[in-house]
């Protein structure tokens, strides 16, 4: 779909700039636009490179089993599906911690490899199970305490006070994960039900 929207955009962009006699201010918007996206990728390079070497040093320590007896509870109460899967609540774990730092790059990978590990387990391959959904509903929420890509996005554009909006980022993103994980533990218990019945 986004392969036949995007096309449409560029096309009715270039024609509205040659027919309203725009077409020099649209080539420096491309211009500078590319330089934009050059100092943001390179901005956001280093900030992604930091948190994943620090997240890859702390699975190689005693870090991640202080992380995981920490998170341990929250687990228990989100995946009861895998209470015995240590391999699968530990990539949970390492998920969360990177979604809470605010590295949606660096937590994807984790949280791809946490639902190999969760598909492994999964009695129908062609339905996602409980703590499959839920994985997803995590992310998708992604409750955050540290912003760090939001901040260095505003942090390469100039901001004057980059670090602003962690109150109302802590705000939405609480609301939102509660909201979602509310919301999937009533249809996990109402199709439990419907199984059982």
């Amino acid at each position: 779909m986004l392969n036949l929207v995007w096309p449409i955009f560029i096309i009715i962009s270039f024609a509205y700039a040659i027919f309203s006699g725009n077409l020099e201010n649209l080539n420096t918007s491309i211009f500078e636009s590319v330089e934009n996206a050059v100092n943001l990728s390179i901005t956001m390079l280093g900030t992604m490179c930091l948190w994943s070497g620090i997240i890859h040093i702390a699975n190689n320590t005693r870090i991640i089993q202080a992380i995981h007896k920490l998170l341990k509870p929250v687990i228990h109460f989100l995946f009861p599906e895998i209470k015995e899967n240590k391999k699968a609540q530990n990539e949970i774990s390492m998920n969360m911690v990177a979604n809470i730092l605010g590295l949606g790059n660096a937590a994807t990978p984790l949280g791809l490899k946490a639902m190999e590990t969760l598909q492994k387990d999964n009695k129908n391959k062609k339905e996602l199970s409980n703590s499959m959904i839920m994985l997803i509903v995590l992310n998708t929420a992604s409750i955050q305490i540290i912003p760090t890509t939001i901040i260095a996005i505003r942090s390469s554009l100039g901001s004057e006070n980059p670090t602003s909006i962690i109150f109302p980022v802590w705000i939405a993103t609480i609301c939102a994960g509660v909201a979602g994980i509310t919301i999937t533990k009533l249809f996990i218990k109402y199709s439990n039900k419907r199984e059982k019945t």
